[in-house]
């Protein structure tokens, strides 16, 4: 079972300041088209291979495009041993349907 997260929950962290990590797993082609401000970007096929990167001691927010491939890529981390894992559900385009800010992405 996956846990997830809401985009009026997720914003209202945010605006907390409260110390999680976003991270959104969509291609690059993908986020060319904008992406929820101060995401790490890290593409779905590099999970496994770059997920030592993701602290396991923090909440980790995954979302792509509808939170389709974000559920499972959390339900990989979470048998990988990470406990602390959340899946945006929606997705991006959940976060943009409330108004949420979407950001271009960094050069």
């Amino acid at each position: 079972m996956v846990n997830e997260i809401d985009s009026e929950s997720l914003s209202q962290r945010l605006a907390d300041a409260e110390d999680l990590l976003l991270v959104d797993i969509r291609t690059p082609a993908e986020i060319e088209q904008g992406m929820i401000p101060d995401a790490l970007r890290l593409p779905m096929h590099l999970i496994p291979v770059r997920m030592s990167e993701l602290p396991k001691d923090r909440d980790v927010v995954l979302y792509c495009r509808s939170g389709a491939r974000s559920y499972q890529a959390c339900a990989y981390m979470m048998q990988q041993g990470y406990g602390r894992v959340l899946n945006l559900r929606g997705g991006i385009i959940a976060w943009a349907r409330h108004g949420y800010p979407i950001a271009a992405p960094d050069a």
